[in-house]
């Protein structure tokens, strides 16, 4: 019978690398983190990954904004 303590950790560290994406962290940075490639953080975690599209349009505004105003 296998025990399920054994998956509480992969849990946590799902939740903490999805965290991490969620929270705006770049890409690049979480897989360094997680000791991901980024082709692994992609494919594991590109549901995590989507939806972030007004979040990314806010940025690149604010980015154009600021390149106005130099």
């Amino acid at each position: 019978m296998k025990s399920e303590l054994a998956a509480v950790p992969y849990f946590l560290r799902h939740a903490g690398v999805s965290l991490w994406i969620k929270s705006g962290v770049d890409p690049a940075e979480v897989a360094a983190r997680a000791d991901h490639s980024i082709a692994v953080l992609y494919r594991f975690y590109a549901k995590t990954l989507k939806g972030g599209q007004q979040h990314s349009n806010s940025l690149i505004a604010r980015a154009l904004d600021e390149g106005e105003r130099s």
